[in-house]
């Protein structure tokens, strides 16, 4: 920027700026960016310069909430000068500092809004403190040729200890809530480990009642072809002998089952003695014996008594 009151009465104004002509100290008008030719000999000089760009004045308040918390806030106003003339002369004359005025202006917005809001609502409402505080600078500095184009709030600062009493409270609100959510999860743990549990038991009841009822249809389904086997053998028998009766062929029979059983205690490896009384004329008492002892509770059929077979087998 250069400016030039020499007798010759050229001044030269850079770009984003303007400058106030006075004439005989009285203001005659504005020097927009650009050469301008005074006349010296009618006193017309340059008065004031201004700048035109956009600034940014960082105001730092210290207030208490409504909780009794300082707190420490951060707004930066960004104002500009308006472009006509009457906005720019009155900007030159009508504030001395316009810095501090529009920091004057913060000072009571804030301290006058967060006395009313507790420390964990200001947070949550400096937009609108913000709005509040670019309503009343505009209101204020527009009647001396600013505009307001934004007031954010850029920092809340609590105290340290409440910052930490702040994050204690937090930390402890999630630990309640991890604990809960943890008892929740062994609840339902136990819960479907119990439900499981007792499927299990039922599904392994069914599968064992199942297992005995088709044993119980085998073993019966073997007795009953074991007890046809017999009777149609001993029929057989007595229809190609003649002069053999029904007792003899069960006799006969028995014994060959006995010495069967011996022959498979035998064949065991793991099998244990067995003393029994193996003389030819304890045949007769054997199988007189197999009939008193494991035939009596039989019904007695057509032409023969059938025995117990599941037993002789043994």
């Amino acid at each position: 920027m250069a400016e030039i009151c020499a007798p010759i009465g050229i001044t030269i104004v850079s770009q984003s700026e303007v400058k106030t002509i006075e004439k005989c100290g009285a203001y005659d008008g504005i020097a927009h960016p650009g050469c301008h030719c005074l006349i010296p000999c009618l006193c017309q000089c340059i008065g004031t310069s201004l700048s035109m760009r956009l600034q940014q004045l960082q105001v730092t308040c210290e207030t208490k909430t409504k909780d009794n918390v300082f707190v420490t806030v951060k707004v930066a106003v960004q104002y500009q000068i308006n472009g006509d003339d009457d906005a720019i002369k009155a900007a030159a004359y009508r504030l001395t500092n316009p810095r501090e005025q529009i920091e004057s202006y913060v000072f009571d917005v804030v301290r006058s809004s967060v006395p009313k809001i507790e420390l964990d609502d200001v947070f949550e409402t400096k937009d609108e403190i913000s709005n509040s505080i670019k309503q009343q600078l505009t209101a204020s500095m527009g009647e001396f040729g600013y505009s307001i184009l934004a007031s954010p709030i850029t920092d809340i600062d609590p105290d340290a200890q409440v910052k930490r009493a702040m994050n204690e409270i937090n930390k402890m609100k999630r630990l309640r809530v991890a604990a809960q959510d943890e008892g929740e999860a062994v609840k339902i743990r136990a819960i479907k480990e119990a439900e499981a549990d007792a499927a299990r038991t039922e599904i392994q009841a069914k599968a064992d009642a199942e297992a005995k009822f088709m044993q119980g249809q085998g073993i019966a389904r073997q007795r009953q072809a074991i007890i046809t086997g017999l009777r149609d053998s001993v029929n057989s028998f007595k229809s190609e002998v003649e002069g053999v009766d029904a007792k003899n062929v069960l006799d006969l029979m028995i014994v060959t089952q006995y010495f069967d059983m011996m022959k498979e205690i035998g064949a065991q490896s793991k099998t244990n003695a067995v003393f029994m009384n193996h003389s030819p004329g304890a045949l007769e008492d054997l199988a007189h014996a197999v009939q008193k002892g494991f035939l009596s509770g039989l019904p007695a059929a057509p032409g023969f008594s059938v025995p117990n077979t599941d037993l002789m087998q043994r």
